[in-house]
């Protein structure tokens, strides 16, 4: 069994140098969304990263738990702000920002191929291995604070009981069949972090992320409240919204938190 825990040390290797305006490590937190909602409730402006070795109340999208067991997971939050230039749409963009600079870390530092299940999960071999939950913080209708979350599944006991999950799961250290050093890792997320961030409403980003789209061009099965439709998966809009041609011919687009996408086929995770 793969057991590789970050240290403090690790940690402030893995930012050191980077532009941001706080970081922080704990070896055991509730939530480390949490932590960096309580920097920015105090005040806290800029960039900020905090990450633990574990998470006892860890967050997914749709209210579900994110499993992260000590020693063998890689989890932390962005505290992204201000956001004074940016429109509400930018809460959809920023699931994609996750999913692809963990994309694009996995990709330079072991050369694997992983895609993104829009909006916001990030699979290796068809299997779930990331998750990003972005989380929004407002002023009337004005955006004053977004936190990003990402957890990777790094050793196999990451990987949460097949029980539990309802698509199959993954983890890097399992297709690499070798250990590695999650503070490389965090900080290889981390740099192409900043370098998106700052191009997060460009077109550029937009076609980044859509050119790591899985099933792009393939049949899949769209959910819809209690409906269930196939259609197929065209691309992205200009901002960060799905298109999907369905059925009828039409070509529509949908936002975050509307629909929920899956393939026609989806195996058994191990």
């Amino acid at each position: 069994m793969y057991n590789h825990a970050m240290k403090e040390a690790e940690f402030r290797d893995a930012v050191a140098g980077l532009v941001l305006d706080k970081a922080a490590f704990f070896a055991t937190i509730g939530s480390t969304n949490d932590v960096v909602a309580e920097w920015a409730r105090r005040g806290l402006k800029g960039l900020a990263v905090a990450a633990a070795d574990e998470q006892t109340h860890g967050r997914g999208r749709a209210g579900r738990r994110w499993f992260t067991p000590a020693g063998s997971a890689l989890a932390f939050s962005l505290l992204l702000s201000p956001v004074t230039s940016m429109d509400p749409t930018v809460l959809g963009r920023a699931s994609g920002l996750g999913a692809l600079a963990v994309c694009e870390a996995l990709e330079s530092l072991y050369s694997l191929a992983p895609q993104i299940k829009w909006p916001n999960d990030v699979l290796l071999n068809g299997k779930k291995t990331a998750g990003i939950l972005a989380e929004a913080h407002w002023s009337g209708d004005h955006l004053q604070v977004l936190i990003l979350g990402i957890g990777i599944n790094v050793a196999p006991n990451s990987v949460p009981p097949g029980e539990t999950i309802n698509f199959p799961a993954t983890c890097v250290q399992a297709v690499l069949s070798k250990a590695i050093e999650t503070s490389e890792l965090l900080r290889a997320v981390l740099q192409r972090l900043i370098v998106w961030n700052a191009k997060l409403q460009s077109i550029e980003f937009i076609r980044a992320w859509e050119s790591r789209l899985a099933y792009l061009g393939q049949t899949v099965r769209l959910e819809t409240g209690a409906k269930e439709v196939d259609a197929q998966l065209h691309g992205l809009s200009t901002d960060g919204g799905l298109e999907l041609r369905l059925p009828s011919g039409d070509l529509r687009v949908f936002q975050m938190g509307e629909i929920q996408i899956s393939p026609m086929v989806v195996g058994k995770s191990k």
